[in-house]
């Protein structure tokens, strides 16, 4: 049975037992059967090779799926169709009955191998769509009322003229790869031998040969070959893409701060969470005298590689300002400049703050950023000082806003992905259990606190969906002014 032999259906149909026959004559249907019947074996066998490849995979490959499904169910109806017991014992019927329907299906999956290969074009994907639809009702039909011959003749019908169609496609068409004109031979071999199978089968006259497993055969060893390549090289396509990512992924690590700042007035610390192998948010430290320090953290917007691009823009501009890092607005205002018209529509919110333990003051300016949190003793005050994205507008301008410091000050910066994490009720972390967290966290230490912000925001959110990053910055100075 092939791809569209309405004549193997025929034959089976009338395999349907109905009488014994005398074993010499069993004997010479065997013999006569033999070759088809490890033909079969065989096509089976490479099905499931295919099918176990499919499995193991990493990830699902639909051209092993698809060459698995297609040559187990030929060849399974072949070593039915060429299996003499099937005449020999009555009880065999429904088998028989569930093969000749299966066998019905057999066309789908060889259609969306070739449709996987790119060899169907626009009336190719139509006969898919319409072809389709008719195979499975022929299939549910014989699987509920037994097999007929009017079925099978349908089968006939429709499946020739598809392959028809499909063979005039194939060979008119001459924009293809040397691998793909490969297929396309095979293919209208294959064809041209089921056509022939299905014309003598209506047309006496013609001699009936069964050629049409052996085409079967060199196209399966075509397909195969071509499957093993492509998958083959997608895997080296794959290797190549997760070394790119890696190399990303140690420059970026390399653009992130290695320690914290040291500073007997500041304590600092940062965790970090990318959703992907490389991310859009960065942060960094500027340690400029052992009585100040400023905190820069940026989101760009989107993810993955592109993303992570523009961070390393912006950390490069972020290292060459170090000469006004002591005003926040100006540094920000620097920046736009640097990265408008460089960042592919990719804009970034940031937010920096100074802190200096000598003045005893804080200065803040952020562009389009969440805004900072300030935890002063048990009480949580949001900081917004915010202008445009970065990158967006050229004529952006951004402003400072100075606070006083007090001794056990705390601040959080951080990214909006902490606020937008989900439940799996679909609900948002948001800003209010973020403050929450801050103070419930008052009592530990910088790096503790940001450790279990992190982690207490990724156990809320169902799936990660954004990069996470947070900053905690504390303030000691027991000779600062109490008041603020």
């Amino acid at each position: 049975m092939a791809i569209g032999t309405g004549a193997a259906q025929r034959m089976l149909i009338a395999a349907v037992p109905r009488v014994q026959i005398p074993v010499e004559e069993a004997l010479r249907l065997f013999n006569y059967d033999q070759v088809f019947l490890s033909l079969g074996t065989v096509i089976t066998f490479a099905g499931l090779v295919a099918a176990v490849v499919c499995i193991l995979r990493r990830k699902a490959d639909p051209l092993l799926l698809w060459f698995a499904l297609f040559s187990i169910l030929y060849g399974v109806r072949l070593v039915v169709r060429h299996q003499p017991t099937w005449q020999l014992h009555s009880q065999s019927r429904l088998v028989l009955w569930l093969t000749i329907g299966l066998g019905y299906l057999v066309p789908i999956p060889a259609y969306l191998f070739f449709k996987e290969l790119n060899l169907f074009h626009r009336i190719g994907r139509i006969l898919l769509y319409a072809v389709a639809p008719i195979l499975i009702v022929l299939s549910l039909l014989t699987l509920v009322t037994g097999p007929h011959y009017q079925i099978a003749n349908i089968y006939t019908f429709v499946v020739s003229i598809s392959l028809i169609v499909a063979a005039v496609e194939l060979a008119l068409d001459r924009s293809v790869s040397r691998e793909t004109r490969l297929i396309q031979q095979g293919l209208i071999l294959f064809i041209v031998g089921a056509l022939y199978e299905n014309l003598a089968d209506f047309v006496h006259t013609i001699p009936y040969f069964n050629v049409e497993p052996f085409a079967f055969l060199v196209l399966l060893v075509v397909l195969g070959t071509v499957a093993a390549r492509r998958t083959l090289a997608r895997e080296q396509q794959l290797r190549t893409i997760e070394n790119e990512l890696d190399i990303a992924q140690r420059i970026q690590r390399s653009i992130l701060p290695t320690a914290s700042p040291v500073s007997d007035f500041f304590e600092v610390a940062a965790q970090y969470q990318p959703m992907t192998a490389v991310a859009g948010d960065f942060y960094e430290y500027i340690s400029l005298r052992n009585e100040e320090v400023a905190l820069f953290i940026a989101d760009v917007s989107g993810h993955g590689v592109p993303a992570a691009l523009i961070a390393s823009m912006v950390k490069a501009v972020a290292a060459s300002l170090r000469a006004v890092a002591d005003d926040p607005a100006e540094v920000l205002r620097r920046m736009n400049g640097s990265l408008c018209g460089n960042v592919q529509g990719q804009f970034v919110t940031a937010a920096y703050v100074y802190l200096n333990s000598e003045s005893g003051e804080l200065r803040y300016s952020a562009a389009a950023h969440p805004p900072m949190l300030w935890l002063r003793e048990n009480t949580i005050l949001p900081i917004e000082e915010n202008g445009l994205l970065l990158g967006a507008f050229g004529f952006a301008e951004y402003t400072t806003r100075t606070l006083p410091l007090r001794h056990g000050d705390r601040i959080l910066l951080y990214t909006d992905g902490m606020l937008e994490a989900e439940s799996t009720a679909g609900e948002e972390f948001g800003v209010e259990r973020l403050a929450s967290l801050l103070r419930d966290n008052r009592d530990l230490s910088a790096e503790e606190c940001a450790r279990s912000m992190m982690k207490t925001v990724m156990q809320w959110s169902a799936a990660q969906s954004d990069d996470l990053t947070v900053m905690v910055c504390d303030y000691r100075n027991e000779f600062a002014g109490a008041a603020a």
